[in-house]
């Protein structure tokens, strides 16, 4: 009788035999760090070293150069494992996406030989631009997760912990168009476009007493002018806006677009909006997977942190897998000094003993977890009926 303790013993044996090339591999991506949209080497790699292992790889999906599906597996019930490797402008991996992405790997391969026994199929979806862009929000309007009943990932993090949730975003590029003239001689002729971004500062500052509890806004100028004597015919700024749910993001948005067109109607400049990518919904992690992945993870020694779901971290494009199916998104932690994700000084500590250690375990969880999910007959029959009632037009949440 296949049992839960078996699976775990085949599954670990798997992946201590694979254990270098997925080292190897988190190094590798670590060495050569590709930002959005732009990621063909770390994809090639992680692609390649699947298709070697036996996946049935197809890469390019849903028209997207640096995305890719590998399958091992005939059963049923389709378990997505999100695979991320973008990394940031100016500081390579830190946000840890090498790790994310070996891990991923790691529960490939540990699932893979025993995916027919557990009566499931281990499908890896290569999802790139996670920083900037949305490449699992492409991925779900092209039909990449249409198969999938449950979806999960680890991400890196100084700490383990699951259960958070992330705020929903929405990300803006501002541009206004004046008239220049002579600020001293003539400025009655000219249009100031750098006022009129003044103005929608000033009414988003005064916006932020009414906003909901959770929302944020943040933004830069990124120009405004470039002689003080010319009164400036162009300004632009790039804003977050940031909310609890999707719901709220859509009150936010509406409101701050508001204040940017303040700011026109002032001084008759001209404003154009345009949005930065994919809105990110909030992310809501399944209680009963986050569970068992609590159990698995511990069962290798690890402390894990159950969060309030209230708890609010960053954005995450993984949030809008979870509005479309039970999906984990848990942080697998190892030491990173004082630093946190997104710091220059986090990047170093991403090839670490440590952090190859949480990547394996953090991939040996995720193929627990799944073959948890796979032998629980209750569980496995209420993904599937989900799975079958789920219609095409949940599969863009927040993805306006």
């Amino acid at each position: 009788m296949t049992t839960l303790a078996s699976l775990r013993e085949l599954t670990r044996a798997a992946l201590t035999k694979r254990q270098d090339d997925v080292i190897g591999l988190s190094h590798s991506l670590h060495a050569e760090p590709e930002l959005a949209y732009e990621e063909h080497r770390s994809a090639r790699k992680v692609a390649d070293l699947l298709e070697g292992s036996g996946f049935a790889v197809e890469r390019g999906v849903c028209d997207l150069p640096t995305a890719f599906t590998a399958t091992a597996g005939t059963g049923d019930l389709v378990i997505g494992v999100c695979v991320e490797y973008d990394a940031l402008p100016g500081i390579g991996h830190a946000c840890g996406h090498n790790v994310n992405a070996a891990a991923a790997v790691s529960a490939g391969l540990a699932l893979a030989p025993v995916a027919d026994e557990l009566g499931i199929t281990v499908k890896l979806i290569g999802t790139p631009a996670e920083e900037s862009g949305g490449g699992k929000v492409d991925l779900l309007r092209g039909g990449a997760f249409d198969d999938v009943a449950a979806a999960m990932m680890v991400h890196a993090a100084p700490s383990d912990s699951i259960g958070m949730s992330s705020l929903a975003i929405s990300s803006l590029r501002v541009a206004y168009t004046g008239r220049p003239a002579h600020a001293a001689a003539m400025p009655h002729r000219g249009i100031n476009a750098a006022d009129a971004l003044m103005i929608a500062q000033v009414a988003i500052a005064a916006y932020r007493q009414q906003m909901a509890p959770g929302a944020v806004v943040s933004g830069i100028v990124t120009s405004a002018g470039e002689a003080a004597n010319v009164i400036p015919a162009h300004a632009g700024a790039e804003y977050d806006c940031r909310a609890r749910t999707a719901e709220e993001l859509v009150e936010l948005q509406a409101r701050v677009r508001a204040c940017f067109e303040a700011g026109a109607l002032a001084t008759g400049a001209e404003l154009a909006l345009e949005g930065l990518g994919h809105d990110y919904a909030d992310l809501r992690q399944d209680l009963a997977m986050s569970r068992r992945y609590q159990a698995a993870a511990e069962a290798l020694g690890r402390t894990v942190l159950q969060q309030d779901p209230t708890i609010l971290g960053g954005s995450t494009d993984m949030g809008n897998v979870s509005h479309v199916m039970p999906a984990i998104h848990p942080m697998i932690g190892y030491d990173c000094g004082d630093t946190i994700m997104h710091n220059p000084e986090f990047t170093r500590f991403g090839t670490s003993a440590q952090a190859d250690r949480a990547l394996l375990d953090g991939g040996l969880a995720m193929a627990w977890t799944a073959a948890d999910l796979a032998l629980d007959p209750e569980h496995r029959t209420a993904l599937l009926s989900r799975l079958s009632a789920r219609s095409k037009a949940e599969m863009t949440p927040a993805a306006r």
